[in-house]
């Protein structure tokens, strides 16, 4: 069985930063994800400061698994395109600084064919942002769950000579009623991280719905066989979304789960 290296999104505990990775290590996390612009302003840290977070991490026992960078629209949308684009690359240059290997982002809807205008333009901005991740040594780790993993195996795939990573959502994928199985066989060796969630079809109200860790559909040992053939070596992550009172429970309820496989 794969090893399971567990990260926890650190905006989830509710807590200040120095807090919160004071928590993070107490609860048997390894690594943490950040959220920019909610835990850190990345933008307005010095290089000074940088070296400082870094080493506030650190002092922890703990590494940056990834930065989540979730940008107002997806890469689809022309309007204010080229800033969000430059404000990604920026991140995954301090994200490299921090020693973290992916900052993740929900790409935005990937038009159903390739010969459409806009497809075109997804592809391009993916491939470049791929060129710069492979300059600058941390990679955009394109978000499942908005469409189908073929679907977005196929975008991924379109330019060989740059590399954009998958952060698999097992239960954004349930949620929006798309094959689990499917995804991680489509996205294979891509998926670099897992968002580790769960998730139920409500069939009364005719709809998917997030549930705690290991309360859904998602066979969670079964995923880590498929992902130990490809010889996964990345982290869960796991946190809820927003922060909740409930949030730090359970996290580590989910911790505690997937310590236990």
């Amino acid at each position: 069985m794969a090893q399971v290296r567990i990260a926890i999104r650190l905006s989830s505990l509710g807590l200040p930063f120095r807090q919160a990775l004071a928590a993070a290590a107490s609860l048997g996390a390894k690594a943490i994800q950040i959220d920019a612009g909610t835990d850190v302003r990345l933008s307005e840290l010095s290089t000074t400061g940088i070296r400082q977070l870094r080493k506030m991490i650190t002092d922890f026992d703990l590494r940056l698994a990834a930065i989540r960078f979730q940008t107002r629209r997806g890469f689809d949308c022309a309007d204010g395109l080229s800033r969000r684009i430059d404000a990604t690359k920026d991140v995954m240059s301090i994200a490299y600084q921090l020693g973290g290997p992916l900052v993740i982002n929900q790409i935005g809807n990937i038009p159903d064919s390739a010969e459409d205008p806009r497809y075109e333009g997804l592809a391009s901005v993916i491939s470049d942002l791929g060129r710069h991740g492979t300059r600058v040594g941390t990679f955009l780790a394109a978000e499942t769950g908005t469409e189908s993993g073929p679907a977005l195996a196929r975008l991924l795939q379109s330019d060989h000579n740059a590399f954009v990573a998958a952060a698999l959502n097992p239960g954004k994928l349930i949620v929006n009623r798309f094959d689990l199985d499917e995804a991680v066989k489509a996205l294979a060796d891509r998926i670099q991280i897992v968002i580790a969630s769960d998730g139920v079809l409500d069939l009364a109200a005719g709809r998917g719905v997030d549930v705690p860790l290991g309360q859904g559909t998602t066979d969670y040992p079964a995923l880590l066989a498929q992902l130990e053939q490809q010889a996964f070596k990345g982290f869960f992550v796991v946190g809820d979304e927003s922060a909740t009172p409930q949030s730090p429970q359970r996290a580590a309820d989910a911790i505690e789960y997937l310590q236990n496989m």
